[in-house]
């Protein structure tokens, strides 16, 4: 039962970040929309970025790969630094503490128990998960920075 939560929180949970920031969008008043829609535009290919930046930097064999063992999920035997999964889970999470810290709060929770997840199954180390909170945490401050100036 455990390894079944743990696929799904690795496999599929990443469709429930996008589907609450999408909610979050479509119930909100007009100019939160508007201004959502322009963080979410710097914020996400800002923080897609410095993860293709750190992956070209540092790169990590998959503990499946260095460890000699079957993952929980099937997964290619590329660099697993950073974590894409937890990339975009945590870059929504931080990117809506700017706007509704509840519903942040929650994606955050997701974004770890997603982290989490992609840990236990065998597919990330714990440095490739972390990376990616914190590329999440810096790419959301740096995109609230330059909002601020506008």
């Amino acid at each position: 039962m455990l390894n079944l939560i743990i696929i799904f929180g690795a496999k599929y949970l990443i469709l429930l970040p996008p589907a609450i920031a999408g909610i979050y969008f479509l119930k909100s008043p007009r100019e939160i929309r508007k201004r959502l829609i322009i963080f979410l535009l710097i914020a996400l290919p800002l923080a897609y970025l410095a993860g293709l930046a750190t992956r070209y930097a540092y790169f990590n064999p998959r503990p499946f790969v260095v460890g000699g063992f079957g993952p929980l999920i099937a997964h290619e035997t590329d660099n697993g630094f950073p974590s894409d999964h937890v990339l975009l889970a945590a870059t929504l999470a931080a990117s809506l503490l700017f706007f509704d810290r509840k519903r942040a709060y929650w994606l955050a929770g997701i974004a770890v128990f997603i982290a989490f997840a992609r840990v236990y199954a065998g597919v990330h180390h714990l440095t490739d998960v972390v990376a990616s909170i914190i590329i999440a945490l810096l790419c959301a401050t740096i995109t609230s920075k330059l909002y601020a100036r506008k």
